[in-house]
Formats: C-alpha cells, structure tokens, sequence
C-alpha cells in the first residue's frame, strides 16, 4: 500500500492558494491510488517545537541515555520523523513568505531532518537515507519569480529541493 504525506504550511486557510491545489493533486491521488492511504499534516495548526540548545544536545545523545526531559523533547521530533520516513510519496504545499519557506515549514523540516533516521555522515560526507520515493512541491507566490531578475529571490524551491536531496528524495517535481 501506497503512503503519501500531504503537507500544507499556509497560514491563510481556507484562502490559501497552495492549500486549494494541495488539496485537488491528493484528491487525483487517491483516485490513481484507491488502495493508498493519505496522511494529512496542516503545519499552520500544529503547534511546532522550534530548535533550542537543549533539543540539539537530545538530538546527539544516545538513546541508551537520553534522560526523560529529553525523551518528552524529542517526542514531537521522534513522531513527525517516523511519519516522514513512513511515506512513499510527498505532497507539500509551500507558499512564499517573504522569499522563503514559511517559518513553521522551517521548524517542521529541523525536526525531521535528523542524523541517523532521514540522513547519515559517512566518511564526513552526508548521504540521504530516503531513497525511492517522490515528492510533489507546490509553491505560490504573490508575484512571478520565474524568471529575470526576480528569480533570484525565490529561495522556497531551491532549498526545498536541497533539502530534500540533502536526505536522499531526489525525484521531485515542482508545481
């Protein structure tokens, strides 16, 4: 069975462009897929952690000996990482905020990006533990930064697709 991870990040709601065309491509999804299951995450209403000292030093402490402070620290990394890795396929809506990805997308991508679940360092160099699967980006923009010198200020897709190819999803398309 098929998994795809359907990801908005619109503050807007129910006027949110990406949030509209986020919602038909999982609807045309699940017809192609009628056996896959779809899991929704709105991240404009999840009440993300952001990255402290503390949650870093969790992130780098063994398991064997992470303390029970820094287990309830990790809880919300732990569960959104176990689901990113669970999923086949990636669907995210990402307006453009201010020439970038919205802050809780931030939060949402340093809680999953994880050493040792979604990426690993071997021999100093990193390597993408999430191979063989396909990500789906749809972007939204109050202006066309397509092309001239407008381009240069698009920074949602380019590091969208760096970090995604950062963990190992290298088959992905823009919307």
């Amino acid at each position: 069975m098929t998994r795809l991870l359907h990801i908005d990040s619109s503050s807007r709601g129910a006027l949110s462009t990406t949030q509209t065309l986020t919602a038909h491509f999982a609807h045309q999804w699940q017809q192609a897929h009628s056996d896959g299951t779809i899991v929704y995450r709105n991240l404009a209403d999840s009440n993300l952690q952001f990255v402290t000292a503390e949650l870093i030093g969790s992130f780098y402490t063994p398991a064997d000996q992470l303390t029970a402070a820094q287990k309830q620290l990790l809880a919300q990394s732990d569960q959104l990482a176990e689901e990113f890795i669970a999923a086949d396929e990636y669907l995210l809506g990402v307006p453009m905020y201010n020439f970038s990805v919205p802050a809780v997308f931030k939060a949402y991508i340093d809680l999953v990006a994880r050493v040792g679940k979604t990426f690993s360092y071997e021999g100093g160099r990193p390597r993408g533990l999430l191979t063989n699967k396909k990500m789906t980006i749809v972007t939204a923009s109050g202006g066309d930064y397509s092309a001239g010198p407008a381009k240069s200020m698009d920074f949602v897709e380019p590091y969208l697709r760096a970090i995604m190819n950062f963990m190992g999803i290298t088959d992905c398309v823009g919307i």
